[in-house]
């Protein structure tokens, strides 16, 4: 879908810890807020058109800022091009960063009453039933949203899913062989020593879990002889993509990828090796100050149209059917789609998991792929 770059230039959301509501002392509810629900919230579906929430988007200023997941900030450009050229006048602001720079940049705006985004749409899952408690997401349920899997979107319309999102690893059958057929188990293989590329799985909590049901799967003993093979590891999970597609390394390790049509590159799924997914979830701020535009940015992500042309085949969507030879993201069982929110919401646990990688593979270096983004960007 437009909210995703092509095959080739693979999705890769940042991800990471969201700091408690009393560390900033600053996360406590809007005056107009209760944790129960948003003084604002609908029990229904929208029923105006995308027109028609346009135009009334245009009358309430014609303005919009979304802080996104991701790891460049030229990420999102397909989806800022794609809604532009659907609502030409609307003014979107679309800023890329890591998601748990993002969240805890959020809170601190929270806590200083200098909130610039109208939508959040994060990697970091745990952020949203918070904020949700706090009374800081306005419940509301776009077009399609009884369509959307029950599992990506809180019942109160709190959030939604609005991509689904999978990352495993991926190797090059131009370099490889066509014949080739590999597992995660036969990346410890000597053979491939120094041809691998992968991302830090302690900078990003998406890959962590990959890296975690790698462990579990297979042993610390695999973790050990990993450590071994000279990996090549970068911040931003579209570097192990880049590497492969590019033709520096033949594997890549903790990406985005594609398992739809021919390709000179295999993103694995396998059963019954692991792999994860999950829908990133997407929701209005109750504080936003264009919350009409807001909508009409939820409905347009959830609209079929849209969803149909997600770049990897996968919907969050029951009503949208993948292309042959896959199946819903949500029916493969290898996939976790139900774990990977359980374990965000465990941040004790996470952290013990990337302390004990960054042992094996060492602590994580260079800048941040997005840039240093500051406090507000795009005020």
């Amino acid at each position: 879908m437009p909210s995703f770059p092509s095959r080739r230039r693979v999705l890769a959301v940042g991800a990471g810890a969201a700091l408690g509501a009393g560390a900033f002392g600053a996360s406590a509810l809007p005056a107009s807020a209760s944790p129960a629900a948003s003084g604002r919230s609908s029990r229904r579906e929208e029923t105006r058109s995308l027109d028609e929430l346009y135009r009334a988007a245009l009358a309430e200023g014609g303005k919009l800022v979304v802080y996104a997941g991701g790891d460049t900030p030229t990420q999102q450009d397909g989806t800022k091009a794609a809604f532009k050229d659907r609502f030409p006048e609307i003014d979107l602001t679309l800023i890329v960063d890591y998601s748990k720079y993002h969240d805890v940049r959020v809170d601190n705006q929270f806590a200083t009453d200098t909130l610039v985004p109208d939508v959040v749409q994060f990697q970091t899952l745990q952020d949203f039933d918070r904020w949700k408690q706090q009374g800081r997401l306005l419940h509301y349920k776009p077009a399609g949203f009884s369509k959307v899997y029950d599992k990506f979107k809180d019942p109160q319309g709190a959030w939604v899913a609005t991509g689904a999102i999978a990352f495993s690893f991926l190797y090059s059958t131009a370099a490889l062989g066509s014949d080739v057929e590999l597992t995660p188990r036969d990346l410890v293989d000597p053979k491939w020593k120094g041809r691998i590329a992968s991302s830090y799985p302690h900078d990003d909590d998406a890959v962590l879990y990959l890296y975690t049901l790698y462990a579990q799967k297979y042993g610390w003993e695999w973790v050990a002889k990993l450590a071994a093979q000279d990996v090549q590891f970068a911040r931003g999970s579209n570097s192990p993509g880049d590497a492969v597609f590019g033709g520096r390394k033949p594997i890549g390790i903790g990406t985005a990828g594609s398992a739809t049509g021919s390709s000179p590159v295999k993103f694995v799924i396998d059963a019954p090796h692991p792999f994860m997914a999950w829908g990133q979830r997407t929701a209005i701020l109750e504080q936003a100050r264009n919350s009409t535009a807001a909508k009409l940015f939820l409905n347009w992500q959830l609209s079929k149209e849209h969803q149909q042309g997600s770049f990897n085949g996968w919907s969050v969507r029951t009503d949208v059917t993948p292309p042959a030879g896959l199946k819903q993201i949500w029916e493969y069982p290898n996939a976790h789609v139900d774990g990977f929110p359980r374990f965000m919401a465990d941040r004790a646990e996470v952290e013990r998991w990337k302390q004990t990688f960054a042992l094996y593979f060492g602590e994580v270096k260079g800048d941040p792929t997005p840039g240093w983004l500051g406090l507000h960007p795009g005020a």
